[in-house]
């Protein structure tokens, strides 16, 4: 049996990539790499690049850049399962999309789309309750974008420019037949998990009707502005930077302690995203969501409201 993926969770970061992959690895037919996301095809069989933002050494030790050490992530699947892996970059990158094309002719994607500011502020969000984010305003952060491409911070730290899926779904359709590539929206996640899980198995050509829930994305309790974030987050991108020199387990163990604390002792929910922050937003991204109902022939202008629609969690609990 080759060892290579049969499909890819492609993207998009913060989307909820996380919760299929979480639901697909339940599936009898399914198996799934681990680690979740190896970053292979991010890779040209060379290291990565020496990314160099708050913890981007540390966490790029995870990444399989190596031919061989690739597909021995896909040798303990039975010969009955399909099997994929879920890097949700792939589909922001313009280089892995070739590589793709080239090496995986038969392959099939599956992406899954989210409204590019709450995306982006979930993004944020995600690394500012790590303690990895040093700017704790999310609009200025969207400001420092470029500086930080710039400064060769990694992928993750582009909040604006990972929502453009337009422009990536354009180039992607150019190396990969569109009957190769599920899209998928958020909402179809949040309001119905079963069919979403269900319309991928089809796309899969597996059983329906064997995954009964999709569990949550991995949200985080949000660290409020003030002592906490001032003194352990410079304690926190310290430690990520140290923990470039030893094995990856080795500074998630020594880093729980740290964040729990940074979280403080009880759960904060997120607040919502200012209606006028979203409306001063919207123009970074207008002309590629059009771009993107032109692509794909499905209507996405709903994006183009002013409304947060909230966290995984709080849309869960209002349906």
């Amino acid at each position: 049996m080759e060892r290579r993926p049969d499909f890819l969770l492609v993207g998009a970061p913060k989307a909820g990539t996380t919760a299929l992959h979480a639901a697909l690895a339940q599936h009898p037919d399914v198996f799934t790499t681990t680690p979740k996301e190896p970053k292979y095809w991010l890779c040209d069989d060379a290291p990565p690049p020496a990314w160099r933002g708050p913890g981007d050494k540390h966490s790029q030790q995870e990444w399989v850049w190596r031919r061989d050490d690739y597909e021995r992530l896909f040798e303990a699947a039975a010969p009955h399962q399909v099997r994929g892996e879920s890097t949700p970059f792939y589909l922001w990158s313009r280089s892995a999309h070739r590589r793709i094309a080239e090496e995986l002719p038969g392959v099939r994607l599956v992406a899954v789309v989210r409204d590019p500011i709450d995306r982006a502020y979930s993004n944020w969000m995600h690394l500012w309750c790590d303690g990895l984010e040093p700017e704790g305003d999310f609009e200025r952060t969207i400001g420092l974008q470029e500086q930080r491409v710039r400064d060769g911070w990694a992928p993750f730290w582009r909040y604006v420019e990972l929502g453009r899926y337009g422009a990536q779904l354009a180039h992607l359709y150019r190396h990969v037949d569109r009957d190769r590539v599920l899209l998928l929206r958020y909402r179809d996640l949040v309001d119905d998990p079963t069919g979403a899980v269900d319309r991928t198995c089809r796309f899969l050509g597996i059983r329906e009707g064997q995954v009964g829930s999709v569990p949550q994305d991995n949200s985080r309790s949000f660290v409020t502005p003030g002592w906490r974030p001032a003194l352990l987050g410079p304690a926190v991108r310290t430690g990520a930077r140290l923990g470039q020199f030893g094995p990856p387990r080795l500074w998630r163990r020594a880093s729980a302690p740290l964040t729990a604390a940074l979280r403080g002792p009880r759960v904060v929910h997120r607040p919502r995203l200012d209606p006028a922050v979203r409306e001063r937003l919207l123009p970074q991204f207008a002309e590629d969501v059009d771009l993107l109902c032109r692509v794909t022939g499905q209507d996405f202008s709903d994006w183009l409201s002013t409304a947060d629609r909230g966290s995984f969690r709080e849309r869960s609990a209002a349906d």
